[in-house]
């Protein structure tokens, strides 16, 4: 039976700006889904969340920041799974009009995804079709923004990553799961005219980040005095991106995608065009902490990449996409943030 939900008619208030969007967001509990979220309606955006609350991590996270969205009357938020099928009939009819679809929801974690496969297709690749699916089926076909990844481009490709490289040698399931959904995205523009825009992440992190990615994980080691495991030595590099940043670059992709459909590129890189090594990272960490870090170098593990460095001329171009927080900056904040939220 289809889940029972009090609608909150959120799609039918005044607008507060001069332009009043209506979001079907998935992965709206999700690290970046409730940063965009929260844009969406600070800016007067009225926005339908769908999250199936999965406890890759802590369900008490997820919950947290549902919290503070709840808060907002213009979001209504139901728990549901991108990868069942039926999704449409089990959706109050209301939430099957947005003017876009913000398509964030999809299991995570490079690493995870050896052990666990499954659920990456069920929910990268499955999680995909349902999702264009839907939206072919409604009168409006509404465009899509959908979350890829750095990842797709593997280990071979030129810095600074170009999105006309190409990405056809994933060496993670992860990557191998992104890369399918911009392939299938492809398929639906041109079998059922859907526009669809694929925004490929950079290692995002900030206030209510993920557990399992090493600014949490590496800054809850060094305040607790804790050793941190350091891997290939440490020379490793990554386009560390601030979620405040991600979010300028979703929210313009949505804004432009429903404006300009036939204008939009099919893929933009979201990263902060400065890759940083690890060592410098944890360094980065220390001074933000206040304390040093003990480190145990291991081996690098299978799938990750040595490095990524994001190319963003497209999204500056077309998205006026600019990263404007530092990363000793946007450290501090999180730092500050963990340690009220851990009790630290």
């Amino acid at each position: 039976m289809a889940p029972q939900y009090a609608p909150r008619a959120i799609y039918t208030l005044a607008p507060t700006g001069d332009r009043f969007m209506k979001v079907l967001l998935t992965g709206a509990a999700g690290f970046i889904g409730y940063h965009t979220a929260k844009r969406f309606l600070e800016r007067g955006d009225g926005v339908f969340g769908l999250d199936n609350l999965n406890d890759y991590y802590p369900v008490a996270l997820k919950e947290a920041r549902l919290d503070d969205l709840r808060k907002h009357p213009r979001f209504e938020f139901v728990k549901d799974d991108v990868s069942q099928r039926d999704l449409a009939s089990r959706l109050p009819s209301h939430a099957l009009a947005p003017d876009a679809i913000v398509h964030l929801a999809a299991q995570a974690g490079v690493r995870y995804s050896a052990e666990n496969p499954y659920v990456y297709i069920d929910s990268n690749v499955t999680g995909q079709v349902v999702m264009f699916e839907l939206a072919a089926r409604m009168k409006r076909r509404p465009p899509i923004v959908y979350a890829s990844s750095s990842s797709v481009y593997g280990s071979d490709a030129q810095a600074p990553f170009s999105e006309t490289a190409r990405a056809d040698a994933p060496i993670s399931i992860y990557a191998a799961t992104k890369r399918a959904g911009e392939l299938l995205a492809n398929a639906y523009r041109d079998i059922h005219g859907i526009n669809a825009t694929a925004l490929r992440f950079f290692t995002v992190y900030g206030r209510f980040g993920r557990p399992d990615m090493a600014p949490w994980i590496f800054t809850d080691a060094i305040l607790r005095g804790k050793p941190i495991s350091v891997f290939n030595d440490g020379r490793m590099k990554r386009d560390f991106t601030h979620v405040d940043d991600i979010v300028a670059g979703v929210v313009a992709a949505a804004d432009r995608i429903v404006a300009r459909p036939e204008e939009t590129e099919r893929v933009y890189n979201l990263g902060n065009n400065g890759p940083v090594e690890l060592l410098d990272f944890i360094s980065t960490i220390e001074e933000a902490a206040g304390r040093k870090a003990t480190m145990e170098m291991k081996p690098k593990p299978a799938g990750d990449v040595e490095l990524t460095f994001a190319d963003i001329t497209r999204a500056h171009r077309d998205l006026d996409f600019q990263p404007r927080v530092s990363l000793p900056d946007g450290i501090r904040d999180f730092v500050s943030w963990y340690k009220t939220y851990a009790n630290l």
